[in-house]
């Protein structure tokens, strides 16, 4: 399909929005509020995401598809600390509020900006996508692959029969959200998972197409919103790796909560990042240290099963037992589910959603 058949197919599975603001009536001209960029619309533009728009006043959304469809471990997105073993039903669409020059999803995200990405989606319904999950026995749904705040609408319809239907729901993205968004999704969202892609702004705005404070904002708006907060960080060789700026990176998670997970990743080269190499296995060792010695009290380092050591598993922070002990996505020990996260050993409360 070429890209302008894309798009005008794109556009006929619209629907107002809601995260919209007018700016001025008459000239039909509004602000999206679903991302950072909160993008100024004049009638007939599109926002920086490219699949939100503005028709004579009106801001579409979109509704009624998927770009990927799949169901995954909880471990893959990777959420540690919710429902340990439980398989999550994995929804994309289409179009991305960032420009990543590493993204494994590009095929997905880039659609509408990069020709190559031009990608098909199959129409579906908020009532089919609950069904698949239930026949499927996942416990969660989660909108993920690609950025999921651009599509929130759409995720909220999902997520409302969701939890009637006695699921969790979960947002898997790059945190660039706005209060609005939050405040918008706080009722019906169970856990977040939030890519603190680096602590170098000009990273973000030269590689990455964004704004570090946003993601930061974020961060603390989800937290403080009540919302199961996740942070991960993809460990690039050369990008993110230095001492300095993993010890800045753990030390901005931790100034929110010691208490939120951290996640570190090893990178591979994709997309138009081909140049540095994988990640190494120390380098990730290295990041998940410098995370506990900067004060945070569950740090995994993951995409490397079997090689990082105790890194993989979920360790109480005051007695020091294994809680949870994983390899990759496989959960091998158990302890929380069945206590309902408190430590068996010493009875501290361990974050997460465990029933």
């Amino acid at each position: 399909m070429s890209p302008v058949a894309l798009q005008n197919r794109l556009d006929s599975m619209t629907t107002p929005g809601d995260l919209v603001e007018v700016v001025d009536a008459d000239e039909k001209k509004i602000r999206c509020l679903a991302c950072g960029h909160r993008c100024l619309l004049k009638n007939g533009r599109r926002g920086i995401c490219k699949v939100r728009y503005n028709d004579n006043g009106t801001l579409r959304v979109p509704q009624g598809y998927v770009g990927a469809l799949q169901v995954d471990p909880v471990e893959k997105k990777p959420f540690f600390h919710v429902t340990p073993g439980q398989s999550v039903l994995s929804f994309g669409m289409l179009g991305c509020d960032f420009r990543c020059s590493y993204c494994q999803n590009w095929q997905i995200s880039q659609t509408l900006r990069d020709d190559a990405a031009a990608h098909s989606f199959m129409p579906i319904s908020s009532d089919e996508l609950i069904d698949m999950g239930l026949a499927r026995r996942a416990r969660a749904v989660a909108s993920t692959y690609n950025e999921p705040l651009i599509t929130t609408e759409w995720a909220v319809e999902i997520f409302k029969k969701a939890r009637a239907a006695g699921m969790l729901t979960l947002y898997v993205s790059n945190g660039n959200g706005t209060p609005e968004v939050i405040d918008y999704l706080r009722p019906w969202l169970d856990g977040y998972k939030i890519d603190l892609k680096t602590m170098q702004d000009r990273h973000y705005r030269k590689e990455l197409g964004g704004v570090l404070q946003h993601v930061l904002d974020t961060i603390r708006l989800v937290y403080e919103a009540g919302i199961y907060l996740e942070v991960l960080t993809l460990v690039i060789p050369g990008f993110n790796d230095s001492n300095d700026e993993l010890w800045d990176l753990a030390n901005a998670i931790r100034c929110v909560s010691p208490a939120i997970p951290w996640h570190v990743t090893a990178f591979h080269p994709d997309y138009k990042m081909t140049d540095p190499p994988r990640t190494p296995v120390q380098t990730l060792v290295r990041a998940a240290e410098i995370g506990a010695e900067a004060g945070l009290h569950y740090v995994y380092a993951g995409n490397l099963p079997g090689r990082t050591g105790e890194w993989e598993d979920t360790r109480c922070p005051t007695c020091q037992t294994v809680l949870v002990r994983r390899m990759g996505f496989m959960v091998r020990e158990d302890k929380l589910t069945r206590t309902n996260g408190v430590c068996p050993t010493c009875n501290t409360q361990i974050p997460g959603i465990w029933q």
